[in-house]
């Protein structure tokens, strides 16, 4: 009977388990488009696809998305570089917050597609990809001519995301397959690069948040990353960090105390004293306006989104202004 009750158990607790992760990977397909428009973007960008300047798909942000200028540091002296974002659904939602930041110092062409990873952009992943071929990073690199290249990647792989196969988040194989896939994708921009006679692009790995269901594993994606930029002479821009409790790297947070520009905005002060980094049903992404169907960025102001793109912007301004004072 004992031996019954106990089998009992293991099944309800297998498909509690299978459906957490459904509904996450579902979020995740989803995420960040708040605006609960019907109509999907033409393009995931800040251009269209044949490069031209062109407003989102999705009217411009109200005022409340747009981080004010004394958030920024100041920009370098020269004409803003060419720039690639490429990622999933936290680079969908929080592209023209970081657009706007660098707006000075890159001009970034925009091409974040939700649900995604790294093979996701790889030219040579043909098959069971999310990301159309003229949106592979080498296929942008060759259009774009790019100085910086962005990379986003929270480390998605599940049934969402098809060029994965079947790896299990947070197996062997799976670390195996991304280390694999980083430097695959560092090539194939760098054989892009040389294809149009321009420098090699510096690349930018962004160093992801806590993930409070599986921790160790955030800090391993993270020292991939950290290790492939190392080894490549790229760079890493420690985004998580900013939406992590200071000296706890790795523990998961939703709120944290307000940092001296978010007291002095008090829209940013979510809680008073504290900012609010993530709706009480999303624990992964920052937009703080309920996710819906067409994955779109985030519309409305959220200090998660300023903190993680300020980050990744301030990571860009350095590395422009070393090669203009190099």
């Amino acid at each position: 009977m004992a031996g019954k009750r106990t089998t009992g158990v293991t099944i309800a607790l297998t498909v509690f388990g299978l459906l957490a992760v459904a509904v996450l990977g579902w979020r995740l397909l989803v995420a960040s488009d708040p605006s609960g428009a019907t109509s999907a973007p033409a393009v995931p960008a800040s251009r269209n696809p044949e490069g031209k300047a062109a407003p989102p798909a999705e009217a411009s942000p109200p005022p409340a998305a747009t981080p004010e200028p004394a958030a920024e540091e100041p920009a370098p002296e020269g004409d803003p570089v060419p720039a690639l974002y490429l990622g999933d659904s936290l680079a969908m939602e929080n592209q023209l917050v970081l657009t706007d930041l660098l707006r000075k110092t890159a001009a970034v062409r925009n091409a974040p597609y939700s649900g995604t990873t790294v093979c996701d952009y790889l030219e040579s992943a043909k098959d069971r990809s999310l990301v159309p071929p003229q949106h592979k990073a080498a296929a942008l690199v060759r259009e774009e001519k790019p100085a910086v290249v962005v990379l986003q990647f929270w480390g998605n792989s599940w049934g969402y995301t098809p060029c994965m196969g079947s790896i299990k988040q947070g197996s062997e194989p799976y670390y195996e397959r991304y280390a694999a896939d980083t430097r695959a994708l560092t090539a194939e921009i760098e054989r892009a690069a040389a294809d149009v006679g321009i420098a090699r692009p510096k690349l930018v790995w962004v160093l992801q948040g806590p993930d409070p269901m599986t921790p160790d594993r955030i800090r391993r994606i993270n020292g991939l990353y950290e290790k492939q930029a190392a080894e490549a002479g790229d760079l890493t821009a420690d985004a998580g960090a900013a939406v992590s409790r200071s000296g706890d790297r790795y523990t998961h947070v939703q709120h944290l105390p307000c940092t001296r520009y978010e007291r002095a905005h008090p829209e940013y002060c979510t809680g008073g004293d504290t900012t609010q980094l993530h709706r009480d049903d999303d624990y992964l992404h920052f937009c703080l306006a309920p996710t819906t169907t067409t994955p779109r960025p985030c519309p409305k102001r959220s200090p998660g989104i300023l903190r993680y793109s300020k980050a990744i912007a301030d990571a860009v301004g350095d590395h422009v202004r070393a090669t203009r004072t190099a």
